[in-house]
């Protein structure tokens, strides 16, 4: 499954820093932010994760996700 969210994740820093908080998520096999697109593209992928449940761990991480 893959899901993507707009996001506020917009530099390296920014990736490092949300880094730990998806990569503890045993759903989510592997993920991906495009920061040259304008809405700075989070693209998810792995088995039975909601999009909730990424919007909630992209918040504890001091970013903002929404579901595109």
């Amino acid at each position: 499954m893959k899901q993507q969210f707009k996001t506020n994740i917009n530099c390296g820093n920014c990736i490092k820093t949300v880094t730990p908080f998806l990569n503890q998520l045993d759903e989510v096999d592997g993920w991906k932010v495009d920061t040259e697109n304008p809405d700075k593209i989070l693209t998810v992928e792995g088995d039975d994760f909601t999009a909730e449940e990424i919007i909630q761990t992209l918040d504890k991480a001091g970013f903002k996700g929404e579901k595109v």
